[in-house]
């Protein structure tokens, strides 16, 4: 898959912290029940479900952009998996998420990754896009930290990733990684997406911010306008697809 167009500004990328204790990976038959369940019960009409398995990672999610922020999130590193939790929730879309990687090397692959089958996720629930706000923007609170996020579902991928942190890593998530997984994710969903921080000192209220500002922004541009009578939000009539593919 084509890396997408991406300015950054981040700091500080630190080595990935050991996999918690007791954490395995799973083959075979394990596996296979183990992905089966990220499979939401009564999904609606824009949901769609993609899985990834290769010799890095096993990863199943299953999305519906109509649901009410439910989540599922089974991850091995503990604040990747609250900060997931925190975008559906936000963006108001049932989740039900399942990861393994191969943490003995590092968490590169498996946040990567993950971005990427949530993306291309998210990018099969919007269909056509007809009928869609398109862009939607948020500025997010969180305590001494604001963080701002705007998109555009274009079907470009662009993104611009203005943020730093002080910590190698928050929680055992390596705090490098966060632009990775946006990166992916951007590149997957076909989307332009501006993100930053307009202030902050706390990294964990930093990157906390950001996928809660993502998820606010993903939710307005991804609502279906009144007025918008299933047609395209484009006045050419077409929406570029570069960057979509398998994840």
């Amino acid at each position: 898959m084509a890396e997408p167009l991406t300015e950054r500004t981040s700091a500080n990328p630190g080595a990935a912290t050991p996999p918690p204790p007791g954490y395995a990976a799973v083959t075979g038959a394990q596996l296979d029940a183990l992905l089966a369940t990220a499979t939401l019960a009564s999904p609606g009409q824009r949901s769609a479900r993609v899985e990834r398995r290769t010799k890095e990672t096993q990863i199943a999610c299953h999305v519906d952009l109509d649901g009410v922020g439910r989540a599922h999130v089974d991850t091995p590193i503990g604040f990747f998996s609250h900060m997931l939790e925190a975008f559906a929730r936000h963006a108001h879309v049932d989740l039900s998420l399942v990861v393994r990687g191969d943490l003995h090397i590092d968490q590169h692959h498996t946040v990567e990754d993950t971005g990427l089958v949530l993306g291309e996720a998210l990018r099969q629930a919007l269909g056509d896009r007809r009928g869609l706000w398109r862009t939607g923007d948020c500025a997010f609170p969180m305590d001494e930290t604001r963080a701002e996020c705007a998109v555009d579902l274009s079907g470009r991928p662009f993104l611009r990733f203005d943020a730093a942190f002080t910590r190698p890593a928050i929680g055992a998530l390596a705090s490098d990684l966060v632009v990775e997984f946006f990166a992916a994710l951007t590149n997957a969903l076909a989307a332009n997406v501006h993100l930053g921080l307009r202030c902050g000192d706390n990294d964990h209220h930093k990157a906390e911010a950001l996928f809660k500002a993502f998820a606010r922004a993903f939710e307005r541009a991804a609502a279906l306008h009144p007025r918008a009578h299933g047609e395209l939000p484009s006045t050419k009539g077409a929406l570029d697809s570069v960057g979509r593919g398998t994840p």
